[in-house]
């Protein structure tokens, strides 16, 4: 009984700080971009959301290769979000109706997320320029090609549409495997954010949880030179899938306290490696 006491008063514990957190971020963006140079930014959204993971209690697994290009995830949290930017920032493209989440739609509104209507060609052919506008410019854009989230246990097929951005600006795919473990190393339910489970529960499961870990393992930029939208959402899908299908590695370099060394030296895409290492609705 002693034990469950605590383990609720640490989860209420640590909801309580994200809460002072979001609120610290909104200042931030607020008061403090708009006078900032974008590496800055950068910085700042990156160590943001190394600190929300460790508010909530997740530690943070990446590999040493670099991200670049068009990132392409599984999905599987809202989570996934501040896992890539605590990794590398990147500009997200999110379904339209996260622009009405409570601060954290604020948030993302004002931090290069691109937001995509549904169902509309207009929006989705917009979005597809401002992608490859910002992929030519040599900024990282992320994408969940799957379109909604899952638990975790496979990947969902991609949809192609945005790699199309990709080919057009002729920048390569960085496949991403995102993947949630417990104490023991297994796969964890407690960030799946998908069926009906609200953004609060899936808060208190995340904040409940003990020895949450997230795993991010980017696998090599695929070139995309002579190949159409569909082989290479394909081939993607079955990088990420086939990498799912092993243990975690344990032995990746964990995310340090010290953020802004992973940033590269001038903020263009480089084939050197980092020290450390939307839901998206293509249509």
């Amino acid at each position: 009984m002693l034990k469950k006491s605590f383990i609720e008063l640490r989860a209420a514990f640590r909801l309580a700080r994200v809460g002072l957190h979001l609120v610290w971020g909104t200042v931030t963006v607020a008061l403090v971009y708009p006078f900032v140079t974008r590496r800055l930014r950068l910085a700042l959204k990156r160590r943001w959301s190394w600190q929300l993971l460790e508010t909530l209690g997740v530690r943070l697994y990446a590999n040493r290769q670099m991200l670049t290009g068009l990132v392409a995830a599984n999905h599987i949290s809202f989570l996934d979000i501040f896992v890539i930017n605590a990794v590398r920032p990147a500009a997200f493209v999110a379904k339209d109706d996260v622009r009405h989440w409570p601060l954290i739609g604020w948030l993302c509104a004002h931090t290069e997320t691109l937001f995509l209507a549904r169902g509309s060609r207009a929006a989705a052919a917009q979005a597809r320029a401002e992608i490859v506008g910002q992929l030519r410019a040599g900024e990282l854009v992320a994408i969940f090609p799957e379109g909604t989230t899952s638990e975790g246990a496979q990947v969902l097929p991609f949809h192609a549409a945005l790699f199309q951005s990709a080919i057009d600006a002729g920048r390569p795919v960085t496949p991403v495997l995102l993947r949630y473990t417990d104490a023991s190393g297994q796969r964890s339910r407690a960030p799946a954010y998908d069926g009906e489970v609200t953004m609060l529960q899936c808060l208190w499961a995340i904040a409940h949880a003990n020895g949450l870990t997230a795993h991010l393992e980017a696998l090599p930029p695929q070139p995309v030179e002579s190949v159409d939208r569909r082989h290479l959402a394909a081939h993607v899908h079955r990088l990420i899938a086939s990498h799912l299908a092993q243990p975690a590695d344990r032995r990746a370099v964990e995310t340090p306290v010290d953020l802004a060394d992973a940033l590269p030296s001038n903020d263009r895409p480089t084939d050197s490696r980092s020290p450390v290492p939307e839901a998206s609705l293509p249509v």
